[in-house]
């Protein structure tokens, strides 16, 4: 079998890895393997979607105004700009 060694672990990793370990009944070298044989069985799961993060903060704007007054309260906050009333700029 091969040997694996990590070397400078952050301390709290560690400690949360031998929580862990603990938890399961399982020595610290048992639990790397278990969380390494999760990984390797589905990676994709760990992996982040784009889409599906996009899709999860759908909804999570909580405001008791209707849409036309957070548009117009947006619109409001744009109009202090000089960035598009400039006179002989590349975009006139």
């Amino acid at each position: 079998m091969a040997i694996l060694q990590v070397r400078d672990i952050d301390d709290r990793l560690y400690a949360s890895l031998k929580t862990i370990a603990k938890s399961e009944n399982r020595s610290i070298s048992q639990e790397v393997i278990s969380i390494i044989e999760k990984y390797l069985s589905n990676p994709m799961v760990y992996k982040n979607n784009p889409t599906k993060e996009f899709i999860a903060l759908s909804g999570s704007w909580d405001d008791e105004r209707n849409a036309d007054a957070i548009i117009d309260s947006i619109n409001k906050s744009r109009t202090g700009t000089k960035r598009f009333n400039a006179k002989d700029v590349i975009f006139d």
